[in-house]
């Protein structure tokens, strides 16, 4: 490997490297504001200066390559003079705002002028003014503050895939902008947030709302899609205040969704604080002894077979597990965690998760989507997929149209007929295919939903273990799971037997056969209601409750300690960052209420026992954070032909995919910019 002495010390680097990079792995601490790890080289705020032996000027660390030999000072008096120069030139025209800034305690202009400012300034002509920018509901501008750094612009472009930020103007008159002085049409924009490093770009909907320092900061995972992304929590007393990306490079790097970021609003807005039952047609507040009183007299006048239970999307393991121990306690064997009636087939891990891994995407040669729009259902999923088509050109082609996803890509056709195609080596894609190493097919919920969505996975499938693409060194099956929930629910077997197409339940409920449905946290099943006795168990006063005859209030996701199963089949645990409001009880707690009332006893008697009983039942579980060591299956399927659908995707309401989402204002706000845009580029 190359060597370059840093500092009088030999280090070895890795070619590629630039002299910045060479000094971190040197220990060496470089000031900087516009480079970026994750963004294309800029070069422009040229904080990184150092000393280069042989070069009468010092050079910027971030733009130069390292290369074998070279000889680096990163602390001599030139160095210091260099940086000092460039701070007073960054500090001439910016305002004196920190005492009323939302970046102060965690502003990088800030930490480095500690180092490299001066106590007065030589400054002595009027300081410029840039009008502030409209960025959409979520970016707070203060332009006068922006130091030209251009992350945001890079970022933009570059990760979100949205050319909509750029600089206007030269020297002293530039400025950054959108262009047309509109919202950010990108699910991610509010991460310029975090990269910007000075008070320009800050967040609207926190603004003046806390110091970093006033805050107790929880490590814990986003539910609201199935990517489980890694976040951290920041409370204010029992109120969330602000939710920011924590680094993980396997699965969501360091950005988040705005969605992830922003809904945690909606934990203050709607929330049910108390036990209700329905007494002439009217919610009316109850107690806890009166509500399971009722929950016990009904069930036992009521055939078992004509009750059914119903988990919701952003469900814990434990919560499942729990639930699924009190209705087979009590001989009830209806049970599905599905809001739609899409196939799966829960006979091995590898039929229900994203095989490939989501950094696994980086690595592939070939993406076909079939019925998925990865944007909307999993926008981390979709970042990376086009991470990968910037830096490798991979070619994608999707069955069904899907929209914008920030990537080009190439439409085959939208009819099960193409897939038919495809299997048979009949189109383009299919020998694009073949020609690949390390290809990735995704099978979204909308093509699961069809009649043919059983015969669509299984020839698939069978596809693709002949082509010996489903083994252990390469899995190319991937299914876009869009809860926190599902997967964690299908090893848990929180559905009914596996049968032919397992949708029973579903034609149950459109025939309105159950006579008590038990919905716990599920809103977005599409159920009409005519005289079952209903009892709603959740957090949010949402769709289900308006209708329940009997609601218990439970805590959100970011009130009670829980473990969740990415689509990838990664295990990570959520931590409680805050408590829930009233007399709301954890759902195990709950679940004990009933059974006691049954059987005299606890189901769980403490939080480690449910616990270490849930994780027994996890499949292919190894450790935290790891992807599931899943085994090939490939037995023979009793396969159907295909029969001939159309693909068509459906249409997810993004801002509002799920209770908490529901009641933010927020997410309001960004869904109504969003219909609006829609309706200026239709005109309709």
């Amino acid at each position: 490997m190359p060597k370059i002495i840093i500092n009088n010390k030999e280090i070895e680097f890795e070619n590629g490297m630039t002299v910045l990079q060479a000094c971190e792995l040197a220990g060496e601490e470089i000031p900087r504001f516009c480079y970026h790890e994750r963004l294309s080289i800029a070069g422009n705020c040229r904080m990184c200066l150092v000393e280069m032996e042989k070069s009468s000027k010092p050079i910027a660390s971030c733009a130069m390559p390292a290369t074998d030999g070279m000889k680096i000072k990163t602390n001599t008096e030139m160095v210091e003079k260099a940086r000092k120069g460039v701070m007073e030139f960054l500090l001439a025209n910016h305002p004196l705002d920190c005492p009323v800034c939302d970046q102060g305690g965690e502003c990088d202009l800030q930490d480095q002028s500690l180092y490299y400012g001066f106590d007065k300034s030589r400054f002595k002509e009027n300081k410029r003014e840039v009008k502030d920018k409209y960025m959409g509901p979520l970016i707070k501008t203060i332009m006068t503050r922006c130091i030209h750094c251009t992350r945001c612009v890079r970022f933009a472009t570059e990760i979100g895939g949205v050319t909509e930020i750029g600089a206007i103007g030269r020297g002293e008159n530039m400025e950054i902008t959108t262009y047309l002085e509109k919202s950010m049409e990108s699910e991610l924009s509010a991460n310029v947030i975090d990269l910007c490093p000075v008070g320009a770009l800050t967040s609207k909907p926190y603004a003046f709302e806390a110091r970093p320092w006033e805050l107790k900061k929880t490590e814990t995972i986003d539910v609201m899609d199935g990517v489980g992304s890694n976040i951290r929590v920041d409370t204010y007393g029992w109120e969330v205040k602000r939710i920011l990306p924590r680094l993980n490079d396997n699965i969501n790097e360091e950005w988040i969704s705005d969605k992830t970021r922003y809904a945690c609003d909606g934990l203050l807005k709607q929330r049910l604080d108390k036990p209700y039952k329905r007494e002439n047609g009217k919610l009316v507040e109850s107690n806890w002894d009166e509500v399971i009183d009722i929950i016990y007299s009904k069930i036992n006048e009521t055939e078992k077979s004509k009750i059914a239970g119903h988990i919701g999307d952003m469900q814990s393991l434990e919560t499942i597990n729990s639930f699924k121990s009190l209705l087979e306690s009590l001989n009830i064997n209806n049970y599905d965690f599905r809001e739609k009636p899409f196939y799966i087939n829960p006979k091995n891990k590898i039929n229900y998760i994203f095989n490939s891994s989501i950094k696994g995407i980086e690595k592939s040669d070939f993406i076909l989507l079939i019925g998925s729009n990865p944007r909307l259902e999993a926008t981390m999923v979709n970042a990376r997929i086009r991470k990968n088509f910037v830096l490798k050109k991979t070619p994608i082609f999707s069955i069904g149209d899907a929209g914008d996803l920030t990537y080009d890509y190439k439409i085959i056709g939208n009819k099960t007929e193409d897939i038919k195609k495809f299997l048979n080596n009949e189109s383009q894609a299919s020998k694009i295919f073949l020609k690949s190493k390390y290809p990735i097919i995704i099978i979204g919920e909308s093509a699961l939903q069809l009649a043919s969505g059983r015969s669509i996975f299984e020839n698939l499938k069978k596809f693709l273990i002949e082509q010996n693409f489903i083994s252990d060194k390469w899995n190319a099956l991937n299914i876009l799971i869009q809860n926190a929930s599902t997967v964690g629910a299908i090893d848990l077997d929180f559905l009914k037997d596996y049968k032919k197409n397992n949708l029973e339940f579903f034609d149950n409920i459109k025939n309105n056969k159950f006579k008590l449905l038990y919905f716990v946290g599920s809103d977005n099943l599409d159920f009409t209601k005519k005289d079952e006795f209903v009892i709603y168990q959740g957090s949010h006063g949402d769709h289900r409750a308006q209708a329940a005859d009997i609601i218990l209030p439970s805590p959100a996701f970011t009130e009670q300690n829980g473990l969740f199963i990415n689509l990838e089949g990664r295990l990570q645990k959520s931590v409680k960052s805050s408590y829930p409001p009233g007399e709301a009880k954890e759902d195990w707690k709950i679940f004990n209420l009933i059974h006691q009332k049954f059987k005299y006893n606890n189901i769980f008697n403490s939080f480690k026992e449910l616990r270490d009983k849930t994780l027994n039942k996890v499949k292919n579980h190894s450790d935290f954070g790891l992807l599931p060591e899943t085994k090939i299956d490939k037995e023979d399927s009793d396969l159907d032909n295909l029969a001939d659908e159309t693909i068509n995707i459906n249409e997810l309401d993004y801002y509002f995919s799920n209770s908490v989402a529901r009641s933010s204002k927020t997410m309001s706000e960004c869904r109504s910019v969003r219909l609006k845009n829609i309706k200026n580029k239709t005109g309709t």
